[in-house]
């Protein structure tokens, strides 16, 4: 079956009015009750915004049309599922549960080409140390990381966390904003056409090759993943969303959508960015929390097999997450 899109979305698009109004006037008065009538009303042009939806995304249709549906089918949910908590509390865990997986779908091309870049310069940085152990010295910027991994395993496990006692807050302070730094730094750099934003995660993607090649040189691979796994399995990911940003943003300057003008192509984008980006420093808050509180207790504090099924249990989730976060919506 052949589907006319503008027929199709002008049909629809009262309908689409309707029920935003209806929405709109609940979400204004959230402890007004609805009427039967109303109720009925609302059920049934939530149903067939969901199945409007479902049957565009099953075509090459308008991303901003996709893009409206969406974000009303998302209210919709929320307001049938989440009627008890206040409205600022359920509008955002609305819009983390449901909209920030939905946007990271939708420009997943992005996210894999980052993943690509990323990965990449983790294989170059690995390869360095391994074929040049000397490398370390130019490819690290971090001095505690330039010894010997087996004489820093040594340090931490006997110094037992002692480094960090009253300075846990301000080390998770530090992480936090520093992290979020790097993020807004890689999708700021997307106004480079993206260029930037390439060269910054490559450049991360060698630091942590080279991190990982060292210690497992060194032997040390069971201490690394209980040291990288549980802020790791979060931190990672998020830079790379970041940098997922700064490529929306440079394919919007870059590439011409139709007869689009740039400042027209910028405001489609401009919500999936600030989404994207409020969500990685949500993401990142947690990982300086992880790193704070869990990552830097080695053993015999905290056994390292508790720390790598912490990690990988989070990473799993956070998958999970993007993956299946707000398909419940479309669906519907």
């Amino acid at each position: 079956m052949i589907l006319d899109i503008d027929k199709f979305v002008r049909e629809r698009s009262d309908a689409w009015e309707q029920y935003e109004k209806l929405l709109t006037r609940m979400e204004n008065a959230p402890n007004k009750r609805l009427s039967i009538e109303e109720a009925q009303s609302f059920y049934r042009l939530h149903q067939q915004a969901a199945s409007d939806l479902a049957k565009l995304e099953s075509y090459a249709s308008d991303p901003a049309t996709i893009k409206r549906l969406e974000g009303l089918v998302a209210r919709g949910y929320g307001e049938m599922h989440d009627n008890e908590g206040r409205p600022a509390v359920r509008m955002f865990r609305l819009w983390f549960m449901q909209t920030f997986p939905l946007v990271i779908r939708r420009h997943i091309s992005s996210l894999y080409f980052v993943m690509a870049v990323f990965f990449a310069g983790s294989l170059f940085g690995g390869l360095a140390v391994m074929l040049d152990p000397d490398s370390k010295d130019v490819i690290m910027p971090f001095s505690h990381l330039l010894g010997d991994p087996s004489e820093r395993v040594a340090d931490e496990e006997a110094s037992l966390g002692k480094d960090l006692e009253g300075g846990k807050t301000y080390f998770s302070a530090y992480l936090m904003t520093n992290n979020i730094k790097v993020s807004i730094f890689a999708m700021a750099l997307g106004m480079t056409f993206g260029v930037g934003t390439i060269v910054i995660l490559f450049y991360n993607g060698v630091i942590i090759g080279a991190v990982v090649m060292d210690y497992l040189l060194a032997g040390e691979w069971i201490f690394l993943l209980g040291w990288l796994l549980p802020h790791g399995s979060v931190e990672i990911p998020s830079i790379l969303l970041a940098g997922q940003a700064g490529l929306v943003l440079g394919k919007a300057l870059l590439f011409k959508d139709g007869r689009k003008p740039m400042r027209s192509r910028l405001k489609d984008v401009r919500s999936d960015l600030i989404t994207l980006i409020a969500g990685v420093a949500i993401l990142l808050v947690w990982a300086g929390l992880v790193e704070a509180f869990l990552s830097q207790y080695h053993e015999p504090i905290i056994p390292y097999s508790v720390k790598i099924v912490f990690g990988l249990a989070q990473l799993t989730a956070l998958i999970a997450f993007i993956v299946f976060g707000g398909r419940k919506v479309s669906s519907t």
